[in-house]
């Protein structure tokens, strides 16, 4: 399989170069292309998952549906359908970007995240069997019960997510219940 590459961007999200993903992600991580999906069930349910141990960026911590990295000439949809097959064993419908403009900076145990990273929601199909090197465990909540065990469990959620869900709420684009 060939390595995965990932896109570096400026400040203003044009590609300047790309690098391997195995040599992204350290305390001085260079800014780059990423996304984050929330995928709901038929029923309205938010599908969570629980980074594996295993990863090199907030290993165990909670989060949204799947996130990842766009590869070269790959827009985000494609992307995240990707993600989701290949983590989560799903497929994606009905695809929105909610926070086109979303970037941010965290950092755990000495890793940096540093990216430009769209949040999209969207519909997940399929029952979810999970990669073990991706995702550790997974839920599915109502909005409201991911909200309060966010507010409850703080930074067992990764810091992208905590902010990210606060910021759909405030565009509206989920049904605060």
């Amino acid at each position: 399989m060939a390595e995965e590459l990932i896109v570096l961007v400026d400040d203003d999200g044009r590609q300047v170069g790309t690098m391997p993903k195995r040599l992204v992600h350290h305390g001085e991580t260079p800014l780059h292309r990423a996304f984050s999906a929330y995928l709901f069930d038929e029923a309205g349910r938010l599908l969570v998952t629980r980074r594996a141990q295993v990863k090199q960026t907030f290993p165990g911590m909670w989060t949204n549906t799947v996130c990842g990295h766009p590869g070269p000439g790959e827009d985000d949809g494609a992307a995240i359908a990707r993600r989701a097959d290949d983590e989560l064993g799903l497929t994606v419908t009905a695809l929105e970007p909610v926070l086109p403009g979303y970037r941010y900076r965290a950092e755990f145990a000495g890793v940096v995240e540093n990216e430009i990273c769209p949040v999209y929601v969207g519909v997940f199909h399929g029952d979810p069997r999970p990669a073990d090197d991706e995702v550790g465990d997974w839920e599915l909540l109502s909005w409201s019960a991911f909200r309060a065990r966010q507010d409850v469990e703080g930074d067992a959620w990764s810091p992208w997510c905590r902010e990210q869900a606060r910021l759909i709420e405030e565009a509206g684009a989920v049904p605060v219940s």
